[in-house]
């Protein structure tokens, strides 16, 4: 008799549940109940300090907008349309709240149009806003950029005080331009070599500082002063 009463208890207890919770669920997904309602959107980065406002606004929504009402794939394109976001990601929480998750991509050298300067990534990706001043603590582009800036951004690194800008020749190859107004111009196979010689050459001889205009180093074997 006991087990009988535990057995038809237990099972009320369970219908119970399951109407509560198949209730919530039904309210939920129509939009009715606190559950359905977006209270919070978290954003977060893979980048720490970052500025998150472009992004914040970017997946702003009305007060008291209902979660399933919410188009994610639009709010994921706006999101991945804000400068220097690399890959985004918007997802539905349980809870009807909203997650935006973003890679960054993160600037390594500056790219100039000749008054403006925008933020570079290794890739030469945009990933800021320009500004009208020059940042003297970054490498300088002018023109097309390939692919794949990061080596020659780091070997360009060590000339910094002299480097006026970097420009990329006929698809192929570096020139070098130095605040004294000399080009440079580096082979077309293993620049950062090159780039190492004229440091050696720099700090042995202050070539960089002659009263010289071109330091033609296409030619492996010799180095052409003008």
């Amino acid at each position: 008799m006991k087990r009988s009463i535990w057995f038809w208890l237990c099972f009320i207890i369970a219908i119970v549940l399951a109407i509560y919770f198949s209730v919530r669920i039904i309210m939920t997904g129509t939009g009715h109940g606190k559950l359905s309602l977006v209270r919070n959107i978290s954003i977060s980065a893979d980048i720490k300090n970052a500025d998150l406002s472009g992004l914040a606004t970017a997946a702003t929504i009305a007060p008291g907008t209902h979660s399933y009402s919410v188009d994610l794939n639009a709010m994921n394109a706006r999101v991945g349309a804000i400068p220097g976001v690399r890959k985004s990601a918007v997802r539905r929480m349980p809870n009807g709240n909203i997650s935006v998750e973003v890679s960054l991509y993160q600037a390594v050298a500056l790219w100039t149009d000749g008054e403006n300067y925008f933020p570079l990534s290794g890739d030469g990706t945009i990933v800021n806003k320009p500004t009208d001043t020059r940042d003297a603590g970054n490498i300088v582009f002018r023109g097309k950029l390939p692919n794949d800036i990061t080596e020659i951004t780091r070997v360009a690194r060590n000339l910094i005080g002299d480097l006026d800008y970097l420009e990329w020749i006929e698809d192929r190859r570096w020139n070098l331009h130095t605040t004294g107004g000399i080009t440079v111009m580096l082979p077309e196979t293993d620049p950062i070599s090159a780039v190492t010689s004229l440091i050696t050459l720099n700090k042995n001889h202050n070539i960089l500082h002659k009263d010289i205009t071109v330091i033609d180093m296409r030619d492996s074997a010799r180095t052409y002063v003008k």
